[in-house]
């Protein structure tokens, strides 16, 4: 079925939890969370997509190593369909809808179109548990269309003070774009040096947040600063099949437990 003819789901047959991933700025590991996030809770049962929501600027499919047959681009243009466009990774036991890099139509798409994608997004995620989206960094309008669209947010960020400005940033707009919806934003610290400095960064953010936002958004996890997952990223390999014993796959998998639990 061709993307600009499905229909829009319904709440009842909504069963998949659509999980943004998203940050303020670039180079906080958005992508290798989003990645390693949808492996372990794969590995914990769940059946996942991801869909690569960085529109025109979209590199999951290289971190992963692969090749794809289709992508986003192929989709919107009706020469497939989500399904179609799938690609199962089967050492990590997740899905994922490859975006595509370099496209001046994918980073320019119509809000109309874009509304289309989502919508399709939505009813595709009717036959998984999850479906995590790698939302591209900043806030442009597309970015913030998808973001809000989400049912739960996971907002990136790292001890670099820019990233605490524009992470609240994201939150200040969340909030503008969803006024009267109760907003489920969960932070998530990455490159932590330390626990306490994690923790000292989560603290300022949420500080701010309760100060002149009147959010209280919970911190999730921390992941501890890791050279392994650099090594992993190089390699074109999953972290938790790579060092499943090192610090940075312990902490996504408390992760995911903890979004289990929820």
């Amino acid at each position: 079925m061709n993307i600009m003819t499905q229909p829009t789901n319904t709440a009842a047959s909504r069963s998949g939890q659509l999980i943004a991933v998203g940050s303020g700025k670039g180079g906080v590991g958005k992508t290798w969370f989003s990645i390693t996030l949808a492996h372990a809770l794969a590995r914990r049962g769940r059946k996942i997509m991801m869909f690569d929501g960085d529109l025109g600027l979209a590199n999951a499919d290289i971190q992963l190593g692969l090749m794809p047959k289709h992508d986003l681009n192929d989709v919107i243009s009706g020469t497939c369909s989500i399904d179609e466009a799938l690609m199962r990774i089967p050492e990590a036991g997740f899905c994922i809808l490859p975006g595509r890099s370099g496209t001046a139509s994918l980073a320019n798409l119509p809000a109309e179109t874009l509304d289309h994608v989502l919508a399709a997004l939505r009813q595709s995620a009717g036959g998984f548990d999850d479906v995590i989206v790698d939302l591209g960094a900043g806030i442009d309008p597309s970015v913030r269309r998808m973001t809000a669209f989400a049912d739960i947010v996971l907002l990136v960020i790292t001890e670099d003070p820019s990233s605490l400005t524009d992470a609240y940033a994201v939150l200040k707009l969340l909030k503008a774009d969803r006024p009267d919806t109760p907003l489920d934003v969960r932070i998530v610290v990455n490159q932590a040096s330390s626990v306490a400095a994690g923790k000292r960064a989560y603290g300022s953010l949420a500080r701010a947040a309760r100060g002149f936002l009147r959010l209280d958004p919970p911190l999730l996890g921390l992941i501890n600063r890791d050279e392994r997952v650099s090594d992993a990223i190089r390699r074109q390999s999953l972290l938790l099949t790579r060092a499943p014993q090192s610090p940075a796959a312990a902490d996504i998998e408390t992760i995911a437990r903890r979004l289990c639990r929820a």
